[in-house]
Order: C-alpha cells, then structure tokens, then sequence
C-alpha cells in the first residue's frame, strides 16, 4: 500500500475507531509527513511495510537536533501507533519503532498565576466596553473549571446544568465528563446569557453555542489567547497568560488548598494520573517556601 493511501486510511482509523479530536489527528499525520519527507529527501522509495528500525533511528537522529525531548517523544509516539495499525491492517508483521527508547524528559513546573493575579485579569477584563461581562465570564470559567481553551469554545447552552452548578464537558477524545462551577462563575454566565448573549444576533448553525465573537459565530481558539494577552499586556504582567496557564493556576491552586489529586483528575479530564502529578511537585514547592518563610529555625 502507498504512503498516501496508508495516510488516509490512517486518518480514518483514529477517526472513527479511535475517535479523536481533529487537533490530535493532525498532530499524528503532521509527525508521519515529517517521515515521508526525510524519505523523499533520501530518495528513499519504501513503502511503509519496508520500512526497517535503521531508517527510523537515522530519521529521529536527525530530527532530534531540531526539536526538544517532548516533541521527540510525540514523534515516536505517533510512529509507533502508525506502524501498529498497519500490523492491525495486516499490512505488516513487526513494528520497526517498538525496539526504540524514547527521551528521558526533565520535568518543568508549570506557569502559574497567583490568585492576585487572577483576580486583576478578571477585573481589568470587565472594563473592555463592548465585551467586558462576556471576557470576564470567559476568564472566570477557564480559572474555576479548569478548562481546555477547545473545551470552553465548545461549551454549550444545553451543557449548563446551573441548577446543579455542573457543566457537561467534551474532553480529548470526545470523552464527557462534568464539571463544578463556582457560584461566580454560575452568576456570570447568568448575567452573560441575560444581558448579552441574548441580545445579540446569532448565525445559523450556533444557537447553541455559549460563548460567541460579535458575528454571532463561535469564538475561535486564538481569539482567546488575544484576550487573555491584552490583558496581560495592560496590566503589565510579564508571565505567560494563556488558557492553559489558567488551568495549571486551577490545579495548583486546589492542591495548595488540600484537594486530592484523584478529584483534580478527574475535573481535568486526565487520562493518566500522572499527567496530574505533577502539580504535587507545586505543592511540594510550596510547603518548602512556607517552612523557610515562617519556621523559626529556617
């Protein structure tokens, strides 16, 4: 089978067998093109099934010079799952990838904000003179629901059970799962949907949709991120404000206070609690700064 024959019929198999998000099965295709173009390059004519463990290791050589041990470590990842479908099709007997090492990668505690910090971002969002109550609602979800930037843009009317302080959430994988919400961040989707949202002029195909841009379209993934870093950019904060930066803020900031990492877990829709664990090493640091800030023998 040809390269781009195995491609699409690739593309169908995490689409409908693995069921995974569009954004994950780029990712996967993206990292097989890298391959096919080293290939070319090469002016190596292999089909998949001849591919053999040396032109891997020749072609992750090379592109570890580029990229950083996480990268590497998704693109064995992505390697590894196409060769194992094509053993799943029957198109070939050994997996030339399952004999590599992946990168030992350090670990990096993530960006936090403190609750400050939050707290000014939320304020300085509800002075913007045409969107102020619907930034601000925005910003407050992300924080106190630890929400993905897909999952918030993908937030539905009918996804809000307000009554209950739930909202149903389509993680990776469109996998659901529900979610607490604050007393702020109920109040505010009231008053979004009361005072704004109803008010405005909505496109066909979004009368659902929660959160939507002055078109009456769905707001986008890097409308968000302009937000969020105007914000930042006012307010003069010089970390890194983002989406993401909020969800870890959200993890952090409940393992500071106590929550178990089991509940965290499962808030953030982690499939693997050791994706989670690593906000212990927050607490971790915490407690260190706390003893040599207030012990009297520090």
């Amino acid at each position: 089978m040809k390269w781009n024959t195995c491609l699409k019929e690739f593309e169908n198999f995490l689409k409908f067998e693995r069921n995974l998000s569009q954004n994950t099965i780029q990712s996967y295709l993206s990292d097989l093109k890298k391959l096919m173009k080293y290939l070319e390059i090469k002016n190596n004519n292999n089909l998949p099934h001849e591919i053999k463990v040396d032109i891997i290791r020749e072609f992750l050589y090379l592109e570890s010079k580029k990229i950083k041990a996480s990268t590497q470590g998704r693109l064995i990842s992505s390697l590894n799952l196409f060769f194992d479908f094509l053993i799943l099709e029957k198109i070939l007997i050994e997996n030339p990838v399952e004999k590599i090492d992946y990168p030992k990668i350090g670990f990096t505690i993530p960006t936090t904000l403190t609750t400050d910090e939050i707290d000014l971002i939320i304020a300085n969002a509800r002075l913007n003179k045409n969107n102020g109550l619907r930034n601000e609602t925005i910003i407050e979800v992300l924080y106190s629901c630890g929400l993905r930037v897909s999952e918030l843009i993908n937030l539905k009317i009918s996804d809000l059970y307000l009554n209950e302080q739930l909202l149903k959430v389509i993680g990776k994988g469109n996998k659901e799962r529900f979610v607490p919400i604050s007393q702020t961040a109920k109040k505010l989707i009231v008053q979004y949907i009361e005072f704004v949202r109803n008010s405005n002029k909505v496109k066909k195909g979004h009368e659902d949709t929660l959160f939507i841009n002055n078109r009456g379209k769905k707001l986008t993934r890097i409308m968000i991120f302009t937000i969020l870093n105007s914000i930042a950019k006012e307010i003069g904060i010089k970390k890194k404000v983002s989406p993401h930066v909020l969800r870890h803020s959200f993890a952090t900031h409940l393992i500071e206070n106590g929550a178990d990492i089991i509940s965290i877990q499962k808030m953030m829709g982690h499939e693997n609690i050791v994706t989670t664990e690593k906000y212990l090493h927050v607490r971790n640091k915490h407690l260190k700064e706390s003893v040599l800030k207030y012990h009297p023998r520090a």
